[in-house]
Parts: structure tokens; C-alpha cells; sequence
């Protein structure tokens, strides 16, 4: 079999779309607890340290949490591969 050629350019395509497909699922659920609660993270952290426990709101809130973060550095990935010089393709 013949030798495949890949760009420097192509590699950072593919791994910003691959990046980009698991932000779009992220987003969907950060979406999903924005209409539950109707607010955005922030608002519902305020809430929810404020009110009395409440587990079902709790368990949400550490759950949306963990998505936000996700998202966060999701985006800082895609940032960091904009500025990669060093690109090696392993197997």
C-alpha cells in the first residue's frame, strides 16, 4: 500500500472537528438544563446555594457543572491546537 499524505493543516482540521462534535453534544446538555430550570449556570448555582438541600437540584447542578467545565476546556483544546507548531502523527 502506498504512503498517505496528511498536512500539518488537515491534522488540525480533523482534531478541531473531532473537538467541535463533542462540544456540540456538551452544549446539548448544558441546553437541556438551561430549559429545565429556565437560567443559565450561573443563576442556578446562586439558587441552589441558597436554598435548603435539595437533591434532585443538587445532583443537577454538580452534573451541569461538570458539562460547563467540560465545555471550558473543550474550547481552550481547540484554542491550543490553533496554535500547535509540532504536529506528529503516531500509531
Amino acid at each position: 500500500m502506498g504512503a498517505i499524505e496528511v498536512s500539518k493543516s488537515e491534522k488540525k482540521q480533523y482534531q478541531k472537528l473531532k473537538l467541535i462534535s463533542e462540544i456540540a453534544l456538551v452544549k446539548e446538555h448544558i441546553r437541556f438544563f438551561e430549559q429545565k430550570y429556565g437560567c443559565g449556570f450561573e443563576e442556578f448555582e446562586a439558587r441552589v446555594k441558597q436554598e435548603e438541600e435539595h437533591y434532585e437540584k443538587w445532583d443537577d447542578y454538580l452534573e451541569w457543572k461538570a458539562y460547563q467545565r467540560s465545555l471550558e476546556g473543550l474550547r481552550k483544546t481547540i484554542g491550543e491546537i490553533d496554535g500547535a507548531r509540532d504536529i506528529r502523527i503516531t500509531e
